[in-house]
């Protein structure tokens, strides 16, 4: 039988010990964290995403800002306000919520942000920093995934770890951290043009599919006593749910689940993790920790 990881659970314990931490910071007269978000235009997910995220800094004592755009907002004007919150010395960090309009470089927009206040982690500097294993914030998924690892005890050293996808936000930074000292996997990286996929992630000890391509992990493709860890999200029409739609991972959970020493669940596995990673980045900016 597998172990569900439950993300939902594991968040709420971190955010636990991160409202401990700012009740302390209080009672020292210290300042406590404020983090902001740049919305741009009405993206469903974004906007559940930047809506959790504020709920999420109610819950553990942060302050937290909002600031939108329309999706025809300038590039400039973005840039603009991008340079106001690294100046301003009463936001810790902030994030810009991706993606953006096609008009706007997210490349120029994610370098302008100052790396001090980089609380996603996206920043070149710090993943710079991650990669010759340096002090840094890192970005907020795969910073999650390690933490959901970490906490269920699930041995890592000397396993053979397939990450499926290279997204510099999630599948090439992931794949770094897991070959990493203190983690030491062994990593191999699959994408769109790896052949024979199917035969290298079926020898994976740890398989993490961060690819969005709904049910691409199938049970033949996954080895008894795996574990498998699902970040993929991806709404699809369903006609069991009252929005009419539903989020499904890049697992096909209910067959691979079964062949699973530990899996993830969409939603509900990575999501709450990466929300966060945004809170712990955040602290560790006021508390100097990087």
């Amino acid at each position: 039988m597998y172990n569900l990881i439950d993300g939902k659970k594991v968040a709420s314990e971190i955010k636990k010990e991160i409202a401990l931490e700012v009740a302390r910071l209080k009672s020292d007269g210290k300042k406590v964290p404020h983090l902001a978000a740049i919305l741009v235009g009405n993206n469903g997910s974004s906007e559940t995403y930047v809506a959790n995220k504020v709920k999420d800094c109610e819950e553990v004592g942060f302050r937290s800002s909002l600031i939108r755009f329309a999706d025809t907002v300038s590039e400039s004007e973005l840039l603009d306000k991008i340079k106001e919150l690294n100046n301003n010395s009463d936001i810790d960090g902030f994030i810009v919520q991706l993606p953006l309009p096609g008009h706007i470089s997210e490349e120029r927009v994610i370098e302008s942000i100052d790396p001090a206040k980089d609380s996603d982690g996206f920043h070149p500097v710090n993943l710079g920093k991650m990669v010759i294993g340096l002090p840094c914030y890192l970005p907020a998924t795969p910073f999650g995934i390690i933490e959901l690892i970490k906490r269920y005890g699930i041995e890592t050293s000397g396993k053979n770890c397939v990450v499926i996808g290279r997204s510099n936000i999630v599948g090439r930074p992931v794949s770094i951290l897991m070959s990493q000292k203190g983690i030491d996997a062994t990593v191999s990286v699959v994408h769109s043009r790896s052949k024979n996929i199917s035969e290298i992630v079926s020898k994976a000890d740890i398989i993490i599919a961060a690819i969005g391509s709904p049910g691409f992990v199938k049970a033949e493709m996954v080895k008894e006593g795996a574990v498998v860890i699902d970040v993929g999200t991806t709404r699809v029409k369903s006609p069991d749910t009252k929005s009419g739609y539903k989020l499904v991972g890049d697992v096909d959970f209910e067959n691979v689940a079964p062949k699973c020493s530990y899996i993830t669940p969409v939603p509900g596995g990575v999501g709450p993790m990466t929300r966060d990673s945004l809170l712990q980045n955040t602290l560790m900016i006021v508390k100097g920790d990087s």
